[in-house]
């Protein structure tokens, strides 16, 4: 889902949630908690830099999701970018969090917001999480809920 306030200069909220229809079975709690895990992996970096206030560019948060999730078996099934710069453009013009398709070596900075958006796409399911995060001088954060479990339907 995206989506923004119908008023001049509103930023997006860029978000994904998995869910399943009926039981879900031990396949799709691993590869969700998979996923869950390189997207809080992504997370982490980024709060720990801003924290430490030591610059960090877009590829070292794809770099952080994306090692956690081949970690565990996972990485040729997550196949795009971990995430994207968002403002008044849903897909806006700040650092991507991307080491996959272009290694984008721009600093995430003060005053900026982006997702962080890992999936496993396996043959038979699909599982994604997607967070906003918005970053400050010294300091990051996830500017709306996290999923932390899979929505049962």
């Amino acid at each position: 889902m995206w989506a923004k306030q119908n008023k001049p200069n509103a930023v997006f909220y860029d978000i994904t949630w998995t869910g399943v229809v009926g039981k879900p079975t031990d396949k799709h709690r691993e590869i969700f908690d998979v996923v869950r895990g390189g997207r809080d992996a992504g997370i982490k970096i980024v709060t720990d830099a801003f924290a430490a206030k030591r610059k960090i560019g877009g590829w070292e948060v794809d770099k952080a999701t994306r090692d956690y999730i081949e970690s565990k078996g996972y990485g040729k099934y997550f196949a795009h970018r971990t995430g994207h710069s968002i403002g008044v453009e849903n897909h806006s013009t700040g650092a991507n969090m991307d080491n996959l398709e272009t290694k984008d070596d721009r600093e995430i900075i003060p005053n900026t917001c982006f997702s962080i958006e890992p999936g496993v796409y396996l043959p038979e399911f699909v599982v994604r999480s997607e967070i906003d995060m918005i970053v400050r001088d010294g300091k990051a954060e996830v500017s709306g809920r996290m999923q932390t479990e899979l929505v049962l339907i």
